[in-house]
């Protein structure tokens, strides 16, 4: 990887991490493309520049984590759905990161899914967090386990689901992408450490710079997505993962293939 490459998919992660659109398949893709998706820094890589991502969700909404010790409760509840599936089943998903094939399905069948989830859940107007509301949305949100699915479109139709606003339920969202974030940052760093894996001093210039571009772009669409979608809802979303999707397909089957599918 070059500093370039690093570059872009920073700003990739940074755009597509908080939007109902995969940062994962998108990053899957753009590694593949480079030709550089099958390197262990790669995968180390567009993992770690999380925690740029998740930083910015604690400059925008500090204050919201210092409320109430109600707050970290129910962001437990919601993230142990993924600490018990993600153990269960992670070389399946590890095998699963490995085709664009998987991808672009993903990105299609969701993408109709956003056509519709406004309609399905347009009366959805509350602001009130349960507990048991916090542990349905994480059990939607390891659905994004499947590469291509979306961790933080998952988690807003979940909330939807529950009767949230749309408002509501992304910023659950972005709140819930702290620790499953911080946590799968962690598991794949120590188990590239158990590996044997050292990082060179050049690799740790890529990652700061990754997480500092990450930080920076994610401040940008986190505060654009927002506003948009309170106003508009998921429906733009929602086309351009099936026309991503559909991209993909015919780039990996008629022009050159981004890896064995």
């Amino acid at each position: 990887m070059n500093y370039i490459e690093a570059i872009i998919l920073a700003i990739i992660e940074g755009i597509t991490e908080y939007l109902p659109v995969s940062s994962t398949g998108h990053l899957i893709i753009a590694s593949s493309f480079f030709g550089i998706a099958q390197e262990s820094f790669t995968k180390l890589f567009t993992i770690a520049i999380q925690l740029g991502t998740i930083m910015s969700v604690f400059v925008l909404y500090w204050k919201r984590f210092f409320q109430s010790v109600d707050f970290y409760l129910k962001l437990l509840v919601a993230f142990l759905p993924a600490v018990v599936l993600g153990l269960l089943f992670n070389d399946i998903i590890d095998e699963l990161l490995e085709s664009p094939l998987v991808v672009a399905i993903s990105l299609i069948i969701g993408g109709f899914i956003l056509l519709k989830v406004d309609d399905w859940f347009k009366s959805s107007d509350g602001d009130k967090i349960t507990y048991l509301t916090a542990l349905k949305i994480g059990f939607f949100q390891t659905i994004a386990m499947i590469p291509g699915v979306s961790r933080s479109g998952a988690s807003i139709v979940g909330g939807m689901s529950q009767k949230l606003s749309r408002t509501t339920a992304a910023e659950f969202s972005f709140f819930l992408a702290v620790p499953t974030m911080f946590g799968a940052t962690l598991k794949k760093s120590y188990d590239y450490y158990q590996d044997g894996f050292v990082l060179n001093s050049e690799q740790i210039n890529l990652l700061i710079i990754g997480n500092v571009i990450g930080f920076l772009v994610a401040i940008l669409a986190i505060k654009s997505f927002i506003g948009y979608l309170s106003e508009h809802g998921f429906k733009v979303f929602g086309y351009y993962r099936i026309i991503f999707g559909f991209f993909i397909l015919f780039y990996n089957y008629f022009i050159n293939p981004l890896t064995v599918i």
